[in-house]
């Protein structure tokens, strides 16, 4: 963590997607920009309710593409793929890696495993777009995430989380879609607490599974805790018909948490508006 003052900008466009400003780079979180549609049948058929809060192209300038996983349409549309594919960088699971890889673009694109880091500073890694704009030592780490229940975890496919860190800069925590405080205790006993968690909440259900596939907002609160994090911005919990809890569920759990920054430890970042997060 760091001790200095500090803050990160978050534009929230709905679901899980949002553009993260942090140390100099703009960083998309889970790209979704179709119009309200259906996908795919039951009993693994979603629903989006909403269009994207604001379009991609109004966004401006955007250096990566962080995507938690590839294969669900609430984290990854088509829309989404298009756009991701088309930036200088996506980092994901080495899964989606090689999906993403071979549907071209122009992308340079990055799979990692649990606990694997990546210099973002490091133009022979992540390019020189994007090294040119990261501060020196600045770091991606990639973080396990458990999209529900162990007897589900095939079915459901490799998920990741990420944590962004560099000397002066605020520790960033991602969640991706992960269920399980367990996971982020493991999270905090490797690698410490951080400054802001960026979680993915709406617990998350599908009919033939009869349990959260992400965190509910009783979970979110403890994985915040857990985590030391002196600010929380909750994603993944509207636009979509399987989010069982929506933002008014965190507004409710979070009640009377306030951060050591001052203020409410969840912070108020309304669809659509660009907001300051002060740490």
């Amino acid at each position: 963590m760091t001790s200095s003052a500090a803050s990160l900008a978050v534009t929230v466009v709905g679901g899980p997607t949002a553009l993260l400003e942090w140390a100099g780079l703009r960083l998309l979180l889970d790209p979704t920009f179709d119009e309200p549609r259906r996908y795919g049948d039951e009993p693994d058929a979603l629903e989006k309710t909403a269009p994207p809060a604001v379009a991609a192209a109004a966004l401006g300038r955007i250096d990566a593409a962080l995507v938690s996983h590839h294969h669900h349409e609430d984290n990854l549309d088509l829309a989404g793929r298009e756009l991701a594919i088309s930036l200088p960088l996506v980092i994901t699971t080495t899964a989606g890696a090689r999906d993403l890889a071979a549907r071209g673009g122009t992308a340079r694109v990055i799979g990692l495993d649990d606990g694997e880091e990546i210099a973002l500073d490091d133009p022979g890694v992540v390019g020189a777009d994007v090294a040119d704009r990261a501060p020196e030592g600045a770091r991606l780490i990639a973080l396990p995430a458990q999209h529900g229940p162990d007897a589900w975890a095939e079915r459901l496919g490799p998920v990741c989380g990420f944590l962004l860190r560099a000397p002066g800069q605020p520790t960033v925590y991602v969640s991706g879609d992960n269920s399980e405080v367990a996971v982020v205790e493991a999270v905090v006993s490797r690698h410490g607490t951080v400054d802001a968690a960026l979680l993915f909440a709406g617990a998350a259900r599908v009919d033939d599974i009869d349990a959260p596939l992400t965190l509910t907002a009783e979970r979110a609160r403890a994985a915040a805790l857990t985590l030391g994090a002196r600010r929380v911005v909750g994603l993944h919990v509207d636009q979509w018909t399987h989010f069982s809890e929506g933002r008014d569920a965190l507004e409710r759990e979070f009640a009377g948490l306030e951060s050591p920054a001052g203020g409410p430890l969840l912070a108020a970042t309304p669809l659509g508006v660009r907001t300051e997060v002060t740490l």
